[in-house]
């Protein structure tokens, strides 16, 4: 009877072991598998007289194999891995469209100062005029294609932070199931049940980032990269989406916890809304702001310059481009009435950043809404000293309560309302406002080289002057002066200025008069066609050609920095893996090995029982 307990007690732990190896080579292609192991140990002895007679096997233990520190490590790196690809990809779609030439914007941009070029060679032709004119509104066209597809990722953004938050949500709630089916000894649970648990683990990192932190017992609990606690034992926090206070098309994200909804910023959450969050924050609300600042700049300086010309009519030019106020947003949670009116005064000292606003009850502040950093902000807000910060002039009306907060977005609404203020080709000022001609009777060899307006706004602009020499070194103005002269000096009066070449005698005589309707003169054009190369950003440093490029180049490196970023994150990715995978992968030759070994036992444990059965016969035999 000993040598067939023994032989059964043999059969069934390898029958069981062999249905472990089975277990883990149908398994061989599940995600997040765990190979298990059979313990095996002896059974305890029977005292026969003076010695101990063994009684065959038993299976203590069937565990997964696995190593905690290599589970951690492929977490960190699945959540970061995660983030760093939805960076990389959205920065991918923005870098093409603004590197692609069938939408980038320096084409047209090169286009429409090309046409203002022709311009300038043939000012009252109307053809050039024309041509001008379907530029312009080719050039307003393209910037509107841009921002338009800037705003789809935006909603993108938005329907993205919905669906990943709804589905981190049920990881979340499923995990902490399983953390009450598995109870307070995990060595005593199911294996499968355990990996079952650690896959979904992996999966709500690669939505939220974080870490995962074994309890005393079973439990696991689950916090996202900002420490956030998602899961905490068998209690799961909820995920949602809020509209911005100041912009309600802009979702951001809040965690449910104890009753109370707290926003996350995108430093307190990693993996695909970290990277939804990151993307929106670090390359699609700058761009968009930059190509704002871009339309502001080319429609304040050309529009600037447009009013300095007159057009074939005769009349001062207008604006040439329609171009929207800053916006300025009330947070949804102010209690005052207090309203801001916003425009832009200072090119040069215009950057684009949002700005938040802030009321404390006494003063005003403003501050960085991306980064929190204080912002040089002066005058009083009345219409005769507004408040100036970062070249935007506000206008405050009503009352502000304690606490209230705007949201100043100087350029990322430009482009909305961007568009060519003319329509009828005659109406561009191509031509200089005056002009100066030298008297006939003049002995000296003085002749007006350049004559340019200073200040298109001043009222005597178009009133006729008279410049005469006393003698080659003084001069006067319509009676007015003497002035002193030297050689090459400028001459002004009235908003314009001119120059001479040579040297006046005295008795010379200049005038200087509005230029007539249908004039050809190119004076404002010549202008008009440069302004490309005007220094008008960062302290008049910056060209706008060196804007459109530094645009275009900015979204390029954001785009390989994330790609190169993402690149790496895989390897460090693919270590893990393979680090994790070869201590808890299923090894086929392996488990064939042990299959072969387990069979053979197997085998011989079926002989011992067959030889007990022929013992037990032969004894029934002897005493039938």
């Amino acid at each position: 009877m000993s040598v067939m307990s023994t032989g059964t007690s043999a059969l069934l732990a390898f029958q069981r072991a062999l249905a472990t190896v089975s277990h883990n080579v149908a398994n061989i292609n599940t995600e997040g598998y765990s190979r298990q192991k059979v313990s095996f140990a002896t059974q305890t002895p029977t005292l026969f007289g003076s010695q101990y007679i063994g009684n065959g096997t038993q299976i203590t233990d069937i565990a997964r194999v696995g190593d905690q520190l290599a589970t951690s490590r492929l977490l960190d790196s699945t959540g970061e891995l995660a983030r760093l690809q939805q960076l990389s990809s959205l920065s991918d779609r923005v870098d093409t469209l603004f590197s692609d030439s069938a939408t980038n914007i320096a084409g047209q941009w090169s286009n429409f100062f090309d046409a203002v070029t022709g311009l300038s060679s043939e000012a009252a032709g109307t053809a050039n005029r024309q041509n001008v004119l379907d530029n312009a509104n080719a050039l307003v066209t393209r910037f509107k294609q841009l921002n338009g597809q800037l705003d789809s990722l935006n909603t993108e953004v938005n329907n993205g932070l919905l669906s990943t938050t709804n589905e981190a949500n049920r990881l979340a709630s499923e995990i902490a199931k399983l953390n009450g089916k598995i109870g307070s000894n995990a060595a005593s649970a199911a294996p499968d049940l355990l990996d079952q648990r650690d896959q979904l683990i992996k999966e709500l990192v690669g939505y939220t980032g974080g870490t995962a932190v074994s309890q005393d017992g079973g439990a696991i609990n689950v916090y996202t990269a900002g420490g956030q606690a998602m899961v905490v034992g068998t209690s799961a926090a909820t995920l949602t989406t809020v509209a911005d206070p100041y912009q309600p098309g802009k979702l951001q994200v809040a965690i449910k916890t104890q009753g109370n909804t707290v926003t996350l910023g995108s430093s307190s959450m990693g993996g695909q809304i970290g990277g939804l969050l990151e993307f929106r924050s670090s390359v699609l609300e700058p761009t968009t702001a930059e190509l704002g600042r871009i339309a502001t700049g080319l429609a304040v300086t050309y529009n600037q310059q447009h009013h300095a010309g007159v057009d074939l009519y005769g009349n001062l030019g207008g604006d040439f481009f329609n171009l929207p106020a800053p916006s300025v947003t009330g947070n949804s949670a102010n209690t005052g009435t207090a309203s801001f009116s916003a425009s832009v005064q200072d090119l040069s000292k215009l950057d684009g950043q949002n700005l938040l606003l802030k009321f404390d009850g006494t003063n005003w502040s403003a501050s960085r809404a991306d980064t929190g950093a204080n912002v040089a902000m002066t005058g009083s807000g009345t219409a005769a000293d507004p408040f100036m910060v970062n070249g935007v002039a506000l206008q405050l009306s009503g009352a502000a309560a304690a606490g209230d907060k705007f949201l100043l977005q100087p350029t990322a609404t430009a482009v909305t309302g961007l568009s060519v203020a003319i329509n009828d080709p005659s109406r561009i000022a191509a031509a200089t406002p005056v002009s100066v001609s030298s008297d006939l009777a003049n002995l000296g060899t003085g002749v007006a080289s350049r004559m340019t307006v200073t200040d298109a706004g001043n009222a005597n602009l178009l009133t006729p002057a008279s410049i005469s020499f006393i003698d080659a070194n003084q001069f006067t103005i319509d009676g007015a002066g003497p002035y002193a002269y030297t050689a090459g000096q400028t001459i002004s009066a009235n908003g314009w200025s001119l120059t001479l070449d040579g040297a006046p005698v005295a008795g010379d005589a200049f005038t200087v008069g509005p230029t007539g309707a249908g004039s050809s003169n190119n004076g404002n054009a010549l202008i008009l066609s440069n302004l490309d190369d005007a220094k008008a950003f960062n302290g008049k440093t910056i060209t706008l050609n060196g804007a459109v490029s530094g645009l275009t180049t900015a979204v390029g490196s954001s785009a390989r920095q994330a790609s190169l970023a993402a690149d790496a994150q895989e390897a460090i990715n693919t270590n893990a893996q393979d680090a994790r995978d070869s201590i808890s992968g299923v090894n086929l030759d392996e488990e064939a090995a042990d299959m072969l070994r387990l069979q053979q036992a197997y085998q011989a444990a079926s002989q011992l029982i067959s030889t007990a059965d022929n013992m037990f016969q032969s004894i029934l035999s002897a005493i039938r």
